[in-house]
């Protein structure tokens, strides 16, 4: 049983991979998408995205399309969900 006090995350995931990809999805939005790395960079950098985010997405490889946030996170080895329910 789990703690019910205690912040619940998706199993093989912490809470810092949550915020990250949180952070990835605000700056990025629902519009961008499929992107490449420098389409994904232009558009957080005009979503004013914070410089960690921007720091991240300058690490995806250059010509590969992402069709979501889900697959950025992948790309950059953030720990995501595998089942959601």
């Amino acid at each position: 049983m789990t703690d019910p006090h205690q912040p619940a995350t998706a199993p093989g995931t912490e809470p810092a991979d949550v915020e990250q990809r949180a952070a990835l999805a605000e700056a990025l939005g629902k519009e961008v998408w499929p992107a490449d790395k420098d389409t994904l960079v232009a558009k957080a950098q005009e979503s004013h995205a914070p410089d960690r985010v921007l720091a991240s997405l300058n690490r995806l490889p250059s010509g590969t399309e992402f069709t979501n946030v889900q697959e950025v996170a992948e790309a950059l080895g953030i720990h995501t969900e595998q089942q959601r329910f």
